[in-house]
């Protein structure tokens, strides 16, 4: 059975662009701790609305998909499902919750893991949410022609129990290393958790409900505000890609982490990033929506469309949005370029 061992991640054994890439993510994490203590409101509406994102982007990578308006009344809890993926959907709603709401009391050990499955799986109905598979599982591919192919084996299921235990203590051990570097520590337990691939469905949600836990508990908490799970789905190619790089040799431990942690912290400082930028611009005033999104568009270097700018600032309405930009052009500040939908605004 695998072996599971972090000492790699040893802080003076690291490739020099993991080291900057973490370095960044530290740097914008401070920021955005400040920020939240000065503007908890608009915190709050960030967190409301990449919620949603999150149960959307999560479900459909797994090809789980609903209407936008049909996710957010589920995620709002305005509506009980309709249909077999909505109850999906709103299972991986109440596992999010739980983790938003109680991270602090939530560890990477067995039950804690078993019953957020449980959770997420039991309001579709299915007998074994909780439960470890009770037979093997294969990862297949389907090529260009349609052939399929096994791309991977996880480990067998009379040897799961055990392979989950051992990550579960091995995880326990490196957190108590003051030598191994904490936030590459999450992606490479986060690999192994998906290469043991424990439960017979789910294994993929299960991830990233993880990848978020251990981040909240280690203090990297832009996934509330900026969806981690809408990154990866926006990259999922690289991100499958890097997740076949590092699963390569890894049951007998010839693997390499790497990759996998360089797409994971990646999405990460995508999302630090995206938090950042609707915060361009403040110079000490109080941040309102008229001035983010006056913001957004006085810093852009590139003439940005009111799509982009919705994007951008998530939890500012199109409606505001479009008043904030007419009154930019009514006074001069911006100006249009071309017409209806293929309207872009930059500053003058």
């Amino acid at each position: 059975m695998r072996k599971f061992d972090y000492s790699f991640l040893n802080n003076g054994l690291l490739p020099a662009n993991l080291v900057n890439l973490t370095a960044n993510i530290f740097t914008l994490r401070t920021m955005a701790g400040v920020r939240k203590e000065e503007y908890k409101q608009v915190f709050t509406e960030l967190e409301a609305v990449a919620k949603i994102q999150s149960v959307k982007s999560s479900n459909a990578i797994e090809g789980i998909v609903t209407s936008d308006d049909r996710i957010a009344a589920i995620v709002n809890q305005n509506s009980a499902p309709l249909n077999h993926n909505e109850a999906e959907i709103a299972g991986y709603r109440d596992a999010l919750n739980e983790i938003h709401l109680g991270f602090e009391h939530i560890a990477f050990r067995q039950r804690d893991i078993l019953r957020l499955h449980e959770m997420m799986m039991s309001f579709a109905g299915y007998e074994y949410g909780g439960r470890y598979k009770t037979e093997d599982n294969v990862i297949l591919e389907i090529d260009a022609d349609g052939n399929r192919r096994v791309r991977f084996r996880p480990t067998s299921a009379d040897e799961t129990p055990k392979a989950m235990e051992q990550l579960e203590l091995a995880y326990m051990e490196a957190c108590s290393d003051a030598n191994v570097n904490q936030l590459l520590l999450i992606p490479c337990v986060i690999l192994d958790f998906l290469c043991i691939h424990p439960f017979r469905d789910g294994n993929g949600r299960m991830s990233r409900l993880l990848s978020l836990l251990l981040l909240y508990k280690k203090g990297f908490d832009a996934g509330k505000y900026v969806s981690f799970e809408e990154q990866i789905n926006n990259y999922k190619a690289y991100y499958y890609e890097s997740l076949r790089q590092s699963s390569a040799g890894w049951e007998s431990g010839e693997n390499s982490y790497f990759p996998f942690i360089e797409n994971f912290l990646s999405m990460l400082y995508m999302c630090y990033k995206e938090l950042d930028k609707r915060f361009a611009v403040i110079h000490g005033k109080k941040i309102t929506k008229k001035a983010r999104v006056e913001a957004a568009v006085l810093n852009s270097l590139t003439p940005l469309s009111k799509a982009e700018i919705c994007r951008i600032l998530p939890d500012v309405s199109p409606t505001t949005v479009e008043a904030v930009l007419g009154a930019m052009v009514k006074s001069g500040t911006i100006k249009r370029i071309g017409s209806s939908r293929a309207s872009r605004y930059m500053k003058v």
